[in-house]
């Protein structure tokens, strides 16, 4: 078994979740050169890297799945990246947290682009779509990568305006790839495999659970370094993403809008607290080529 085998075992075993990664990912860190085997590791190395007590009911707990996950790991099929690939892109490893795997289709050098994340409201009004179609055509001419999250309203019309001026999209999904949410977004989702790139946290088989979409919101903060809100209402996913962002030291950008539309209450908000006002593509353009 080899290092890269040996992370997708740990990541699939139940218990061991991000901060339990983290904790691998700072030994093998300490280790020099991670490359450096033997893998897998017996249990009782990974269980003090862990701080698992001994006899505990997490300690019984991923002791009793550590071997199935390894002979799980040795018979996946699919493609998959883990935090010391080549590809994962620095940006990302620099998050809290950051994945120890994630599950791909399509070309990874997309993580190599400068980018650009977009998010919105579900709900998207007439105003926030003009907005997306007035000031992404010309940022994605320049070669910047759309990063969304295949969400309804202005995540589907990213991806959607991405594809039209043929530029490069990025998809992190909550669920198992072989899965999509909403499911009449299925094709979108299979264009952006074929043409981009798509990307999970979760294997094969996983739900849409609702745990799942704040965790998957850091890494479509993660992948950019600057985050562009058109239309959010005053709790709202999108809403968490730019915080997530802003907490790692990311550019956040907001459309702003009417004083009386709910859905302009987010990005008003943001640009109150600092966020940069666009009005313009150049807006983006240079907040990203500033941040690359």
């Amino acid at each position: 078994m080899n290092l890269k085998q040996f992370l997708l075992a740990l990541h699939l075993t139940p218990g061991v979740g991000k901060a339990k990664e983290a904790k691998v990912i700072a030994a093998l860190n300490q280790q020099g050169n991670p490359e450096q085997g033997p893998y897998p590791w017996p249990f009782l190395t990974l269980a003090l890297v862990l701080g698992l007590e001994p006899g505990s009911q997490p300690y019984r707990q991923i002791q009793a799945s550590y071997e199935w996950s390894l002979d799980k790991a040795l018979a996946y099929q699919g493609d998959w990246l883990t935090y010391f690939d080549k590809y994962y892109p620095k940006r990302l490893s620099e998050i809290y947290q950051p994945p120890l795997v994630l599950f791909y289709q399509g070309d990874l050098r997309a993580l190599a682009l400068p980018s650009l994340t977009v998010v919105g409201a579900r709900a998207a009004s007439s105003y926030g779509l003009t907005a997306l179609r007035q000031l992404l055509p010309d940022v994605i001419k320049t070669g910047i990568g759309i990063v969304s999250g295949l969400a309804k309203g202005i995540d589907v019309m990213a991806h959607q305006t991405t594809f039209h001026y043929g530029g490069v999209p990025v998809a992190v999904i909550g669920t198992g790839l072989d899965r999509a949410y909403p499911a009449n977004h299925r094709l979108l989702q299979e264009q952006v495999g074929q043409q981009g790139l798509l990307l999970s946290e979760y294997p094969v088989g996983s739900l849409p659970l609702r745990s799942h979409f704040p965790d998957r919101n850091r890494i479509i903060a993660g992948l950019s370094s600057a985050t562009l809100v058109i239309e959010a209402k005053h709790y709202s996913g999108s809403l968490i993403t730019a915080n997530l962002a802003l907490q790692e030291n990311r550019q956040v950008l907001a459309v702003p809008g009417p004083i009386d539309a709910p859905l302009s209450v987010g990005p008003n908000e943001l640009i109150q607290a600092g966020a940069l006002p666009v009005l313009t593509s150049s807006d983006i353009i240079k907040a990203v080529s500033c941040l690359t």
